[in-house]
């Protein structure tokens, strides 16, 4: 997408699994990319893949969870590359289990990284896209925010209100020239994260993803390169009439 050439994006949660397929796809579309995660190998490994294709990459260590994190982490890629034109809210967490098992600590965690980091991570970059009259802000949802799933409380409650954030946000940012959308994948293999979660999957008896998958309409999992493209699309002039949507990208497992 040439349209995003010499923009600055900003991917969080990208030192593994999607973020990193977003920063790399971002980054070969002719973007400047920040990197934010907690974990510095995975950033370093993103930075390096990154410059491999003679891309412009810089990283922040930030936990999304804290405001501070966020404000330091955003304000450091911001002296680095520049003002933000592209912001992609990617870091998540998932953990599996029964409703009645969930902790205090596990819920707040899910909310913590899932939804109040997109909302840290917003209100630290809009001001400045609302001073420029444009933008685009890309929150990675879920299809499980729009149908509920057992075992998945805590992440489909967070993914159902970052879709709804997501909305309320075009509605309010579109008369600036702002952009708002969710992305919402399915099954999505080579990831750590989906890694994690088949193993706490198989500890509850739950079925395994190849049962899972035949239940998809294409038969199969998704790949993060396959979210990226989409991300890509969206963060494009070719998308510039598009604003507030909550796009699925689940092999049609889920079809609304």
């Amino acid at each position: 997408m040439d349209t995003v050439t010499g923009k600055v994006a900003v991917v969080t949660g990208a030192g593994a699994g999607i973020g990193r397929a977003v920063a790399i796809r971002l980054a070969r579309a002719g973007c400047a990319v920040g990197l934010i995660d907690l974990d510095p190998a995975g950033l370093a490994q993103t930075r390096d893949l990154v410059e491999a294709i003679d891309g412009h990459a810089a990283c922040a260590i930030a936990d999304v969870s804290l405001r501070e994190d966020v404000d330091a982490g955003l304000q450091a890629l911001a002296t680095s590359l520049g003002p933000v034109d592209i912001l992609v809210n990617n870091a998540g967490i998932l953990n599996t289990c029964g409703f009645l098992e969930i902790t205090d600590a596990q819920w707040r965690r899910t909310f913590a990284i899932n939804l109040d980091g997109a909302f840290f991570c917003c209100q630290a970059v809009l001001g400045s896209m609302v001073a420029r009259g444009s933008g685009c802000v890309i929150n990675m949802a879920s299809w499980t925010g729009k149908q509920g799933v057992a075992q998945h409380a805590a992440y489909g409650a967070t993914k159902a209100a970052l879709i709804n954030l997501t909305q309320s946000l075009a509605a309010e940012f579109g008369p600036q020239g702002i952009r708002v959308h969710a992305v919402c994948p399915g099954i999505i293999v080579d990831t750590e994260m989906r890694a994690a979660a088949e193993e706490r999957n198989r500890a509850q008896g739950l079925p395994a993803m190849e049962t899972r998958v035949q239940a998809v309409p294409l038969r199969r999992g998704g790949m993060p390169s396959e979210v990226a493209e989409l991300v890509a699309f969206l963060a494009s002039d070719a998308a510039g009439y598009m604003t507030g949507q909550a796009i699925n990208v689940t092999g049609g497992l889920w079809m609304n």
